[in-house]
Formats: C-alpha cells, sequence, structure tokens
C-alpha cells in the first residue's frame, strides 16, 4: 500500500526521494502544488498528487507530514484531522513546539488514529543522502512499525518516550547548534577584524579543527561563510524559531539559558536582511556589529 507524505519543502523532498528511490509508492501533497507535481515528473510509477492533504491520509494508512511553521501546521493539520479514523497513522517530523505536538496527537488518538512524532536532525544534504537523526516520541508500536522507514530516510532514530520528548530533544540539539553558529561566527569576525586570517589552510579553522573544538559543521559551514556563500540547508528564519522555542521551554522549565538567549538575539538581528538564506548568514551581522 502506498505512503502518504505532506510537505515537499527543503527537508520533506529529500526525505521523500530517499523513499522513492527504495521503492517505496508515495501519495503526495504540497501547499505549493509545482513541487509535488516535479516529484511525479522525476518517479511517474511511484507518485500519485492528491487535491488534498485530508485525500493523501484517506488514502493511506500511514502519513508522513514535513511542515517547517507552527502556522503552516495549523493551516493543514485540520485536513489531515478530518480523514483520520482506526487504522490511520500519522507521524509528525516537523519541529514544533511540544504543546502542539501534543494537541495533535490527542486530537488524532480522539478520532481513532494512532501518531508518532519524528522531528529530524539533519539538514538539506543529509535529508536528501537518508543521513537524518529522528527524534521520535509517542506510540512505541508504531515507532517498531515504521522503522524500516525511519531506517531509509536515516542514519539513526530513537524514542525517547511520550509525545513531546522527541520534540524536546530536538529543541535542545538545534539550540546548541544555534549556539555553535553564532560563537563561530563571532571567532570568524573577531579574527578578522584582527587582521588574523580566518582560513581551513592555515587560519582560525585549521586551528579550530586540529583541536578539541573540530566538528562537522564547522569544516562544512567555515569556508562557505568566508565566502559569502549562505545557500539555505537550514534557512535562518528556521534556526531563530527553534531558538525561540528552546527558550521557551527553559522558561517552563525553571532553567536559565543565556547563552541561548544571546543566540537568539543574534539571529533576530540577521533575520529581517538574511532570514531566507542559511542559518550561517548570521556571520554577515556579527562581522559588522
Amino acid at each position: 500500500m502506498s505512503i502518504g507524505w505532506i510537505g515537499v519543502g527543503i527537508m520533506g523532498e529529500g526525505m521523500a526521494a530517499c523513499l522513492l528511490k527504495a521503492g517505496r509508492s508515495l501519495v503526495v501533497w504540497n501547499r505549493d502544488a509545482s513541487k509535488a507535481d516535479a516529484l511525479r515528473a522525476a518517479y511517474p510509477e511511484l507518485v500519485t498528487v492528491a487535491a488534498s492533504a485530508g485525500d493523501v491520509v484517506a488514502s493511506c494508512a500511514v502519513t508522513y507530514s514535513m511542515l517547517s511553521t507552527l502556522e503552516a501546521s495549523a493551516a493543514v493539520f485540520p485536513g489531515v484531522l478530518a480523514s483520520v479514523k482506526p487504522g490511520k497513522s500519522i507521524i509528525d517530523c516537523a519541529t514544533l513546539t511540544p504543546e502542539r505536538m501534543a494537541e495533535m496527537a490527542a486530537a488524532t488518538v480522539t478520532a481513532g488514529g494512532r501518531f508518532l512524532e519524528a522531528p529530524v536532525s539533519g539538514s538539506k544534504a543529509p535529508a536528501a543522502q537518508g543521513a537524518l537523526i529522528f527524534l521520535c516520541g509517542g506510540d512505541a508500536a508504531l515507532y517498531k512499525e515504521v522503522q524500516p522507514d525511519l531506517e531509509v530516510m536515516g542514519k539513526a532514530d530513537f524514542l525517547f518516550g511520550p509525545v513531546g520528548a522527541g520534540s524536546k530533544m530536538k529543541l535542545v540539539v538545534n539550540m546548541v547548534m544555534g549556539d555553535m553558529m553564532v560563537a563561530l561566527s563571532e571567532g570568524l569576525a573577531l579574527c578578522g577584524a584582527a587582521g588574523l586570517p580566518c582560513d581551513a589552510d592555515a587560519g582560525l579553522l585549521k586551528v579550530l579543527d586540529l583541536g578539541i573544538m573540530s566538528n562537522g559543521m564547522f569544516r562544512l559551514k567555515g569556508p562557505k561563510m568566508l565566502k559569502g556563500d549562505h545557500a539555505p540547508n537550514f534557512p535562518l528564519k528556521h534556526a531563530q524559531k527553534d531558538m525561540r522555542f528552546a527558550l521557551g521551554l527553559g522558561d517552563q522549565l525553571g532553567q536559565a539559558l543565556p547563552c541561548a538567549a544571546a543566540s537568539n538575539a543574534a539571529f533576530i538581528a540577521a533575520r529581517g536582511s538574511h532570514g531566507d538564506e542559511d542559518f550561517s548568514a548570521v556571520y554577515e551581522s556579527q562581522k559588522t556589529a
């Protein structure tokens, strides 16, 4: 039976393509129909484009959703819910608040369906490469059932507990990543202002890579940042959204997050002019601050 897929954006396109390359057939819907049509053109024997999100759920026992924002979720989920009944399962892979995930889970279960949150750690390239990390919460039996799909789309998957636990872990992960990006941006900015080399051959990036602070993100993003290449793999406006959600979680738990608060302020400062670029574009604001 076909798998349902809602959302063919920066992340959803690569994730859906991984399933298609593995031979899965998909029923697809996207708010911008041209993206769903392009996926069908690439895999004409495996992709059916549905007229609505509700039609996707009506046609499939299992439906994945990958939407970018709370606003997108709020706009699309009512149509999804209208088609939920016993025998239907929803797996939501977006980065939303734990409260939003809990609301959707409760509504899905009340309608007779099952729900699993499965936000991912990783950006555009890992999505296309099937190298995401799934951070799940919710129905344990459903998690086991869809693990073969998760293994096609990712390199690891975890079940952290009830709905909300996966989203909380995702917010922690993205908070740390945001802090790291702002720290790298400040370091490159200070290094450049001091007249020192920043490059990966004999400058700051090389020094960092030789020591305990060596990491894949600095190696990947650093040279691109110095060239002004901020082609979006993880848009800055979404990084800031996740920092805001993490700060909200910290406030609920009484956990001070001063570094995250400062990083969030840096992303906000860059959002107006660089929001649609990669989150590495925070460097453009930092080096002129």
